[in-house]
């Protein structure tokens, strides 16, 4: 585990460097004047945490600023820092407790391209690494190379995938899954589901097929649906969480190429504005590339590597 938060506070490097790093250069040995409010706004804005959300943080510095005497710019970081942990909050772990039940499922959703069938492969790995027997299911039918970057993934993870045919029916992928991981006595599924976002209505029916057919299948199923975002899309990944949102019952997120993008702060804003936990972040390439979202590594690594 504490390879994985090394990874995690790693993989905020050209967040830390760019935009966090003005951030710690305006709030330096100066006073605090209207301009450090204005160059401390442009710059969180700037790193993606929003507009909403930094108008909020920017209030709440100022008020504590006036109530705890703040003058120096410098004594602004300890501040600025807790304002943006408590902004990620606390939630309850994942619902994925093998004690809870003899067999988890878990749905991942999200836009073609936006990393969803990697980051499964890689949960896949991490679960079974963690002593989990798991299965994936191929169920985003609708392209056929969809089903086969799955597979490739699930020999890299060394983990089980069912799969139909392109242009099936994604509600039997799940039903064969389960009825394999009765068969293996996996105890865990992980089901890829279509990506056709601008096809909302069609996304929303699959969704409810395959709801339908995880919940008479498994007790309570889907037990959690994850969303993978992209962090290099910034404030585009909200408008898709919104969207998700509305078609499933997301309840976490997974934000990948957080390596690869200077707008880490865009995480402020999903907790804050769409109230879903990060619960994964995508740390890299290779199939151990992931992490579980630890909220303290990653406010610390925003500020200091």
């Amino acid at each position: 585990m504490f390879n994985r938060l090394k990874s995690l506070k790693d993989s905020l490097s050209r967040t830390r460097n760019q935009a966090f790093g003005q951030i710690m250069q305006v709030l330096g040995q100066s006073d605090v004047t209207e301009g450090t409010w204005d160059d401390l706004e442009a710059l969180l804005i700037q790193a993606d945490v929003g507009v909403e959300t930094t108008e909020e943080v920017i209030a709440k510095l100022r008020q504590r600023a006036g109530t705890e005497g703040i003058v120096r710019a410098i004594d602004l970081r300890g501040a600025l820092k807790s304002e943006l942990r408590a902004l990620l909050g606390d939630p309850p772990p994942l619902n994925l407790d093998p004690r809870k039940r003899m067999l988890t499922l878990m749905l991942v959703v999200g836009v073609n391209g936006s990393g969803k069938t990697t980051s499964i492969g890689k949960l896949g790995n991490y679960y079974r690494e963690q002593g989990r027997n798991v299965i994936l299911a191929a169920a985003d039918t609708f392209r056929a190379a969809a089903i086969e970057q799955l597979q490739v993934w699930g020999e890299r993870a060394q983990v089980p995938v069912v799969a139909g045919r392109p242009g099936g029916d994604p509600g039997a992928v799940v039903f064969d899954a389960v009825n394999a991981a009765h068969a293996r006595r996996a105890d865990m599924i992980i089901v890829d589901t279509a990506g056709r976002l601008h096809v909302k209505f069609n996304l929303m029916q699959e969704l409810k097929k395959i709801y339908g057919v995880a919940a008479k299948s498994v007790h309570e199923a889907p037990h959690e649906t994850l969303l993978v975002l992209d962090g290099t899309t910034g404030q585009n990944a909200l408008a898709q969480a919104a969207s998700f949102q509305e078609a499933a019952r997301v309840t976490g997120v997974v934000l990948t190429k957080l390596d690869g993008t200077a707008k880490g702060g865009v995480i402020f804003a999903i907790a804050r504005e769409r109230q879903l936990p990060v619960r994964f972040v995508g740390t890299g390439e290779t199939i151990e590339d992931i992490a579980p979202f630890d909220a303290d590594t990653f406010v610390d690594g925003l500020f200091e590597a």
